[in-house]
């Protein structure tokens, strides 16, 4: 198969210039054709209209039956997926006390079961030719349990913990799975101005470098993958 005829499924994709913008425009330069799934309709057509290689699929991946519709439909309009990139999340934040308990099976729905579902649905025709990526955005809430994030960082442990699973079962058949943790403040048009505004750019990982070092991942040799990837800027404290 041609590089020109691979294709790329990447949920969570929101407006111009975040993290799940910048990962499709990317691989549709690469000449994937990019399929971009999320809730919001309008951010995907404009994205779509603006870019070329991308095509938009709006649907909310907490809806796992339309989600594996969407994803069939994928299929049968762009072929079966080389690449695919889960990104969407579901973050509910508050205390154990107060947050309902509804939300923790949203983000579990989400951020682990949607994973699921992503690689059910095309892992049977990567299988087939021994060759494909699956790629998961993490952070790292999936690392440890800090106050006020319990549902959130509990659903990504567990999303982590399926993704190595998965690796371990089908990296030895050519399937390149990766955990990226991306421990920043990620600039993006919502982050940037309205939750940290006075932070200097070194403060920040860029959408842009994120998804660069996304795309090298795939590329790698199979003597030297990575599962477990951590991205960070030069002047976090960890």
């Amino acid at each position: 198969m041609s590089e020109k005829e691979k294709v790329c499924i990447v949920t969570g994709v929101g407006p111009d210039k975040g993290t799940g913008a910048e990962i499709a425009k990317l691989f549709g330069k690469k000449k994937y054709k990019v399929a971009m799934i999320a809730r919001n309709k309008k951010n995907l057509n404009d994205l779509e209209k603006k870019y070329k290689n991308i095509f938009s699929y709006p649907c909310d991946v907490g809806d796992l039956e339309k989600f594996k519709i969407t994803l069939k439909k994928i299929k049968n309009n762009l072929g079966p997926a080389d690449v695919v990139i889960h990104n969407a999340p579901s973050a509910s934040r508050g205390s154990i006390l107060k947050l309902n308990p509804d939300d923790l099976e949203l983000n579990f729905r989400v951020n682990t079961t949607a994973l699921l579902h992503l690689v059910r649905e095309t892992l049977p025709s990567m299988l087939s030719k021994k060759k494909g990526s699956v790629l998961i955005t993490g952070n790292t809430a999936a690392t440890r349990g800090k106050s006020h994030w319990g549902f959130f960082a509990s659903t990504k442990a567990a999303q982590r913990i399926l993704a190595e699973s998965i690796a371990r079962e089908f990296g030895p058949k050519g399937i390149h799975v990766a955990y990226f943790i991306i421990d920043a403040a990620i600039d993006t048009p919502r982050t940037r101005p309205y939750i940290q505004p006075d932070k200097p750019d070194d403060y920040f990982s860029k959408p842009t470098a994120i998804a660069e070092e996304m795309y090298k991942t795939v590329l790698q040799d199979k003597s030297t993958w990575s599962f477990r990837v951590e991205l960070r800027p030069f002047g976090e404290t960890w």
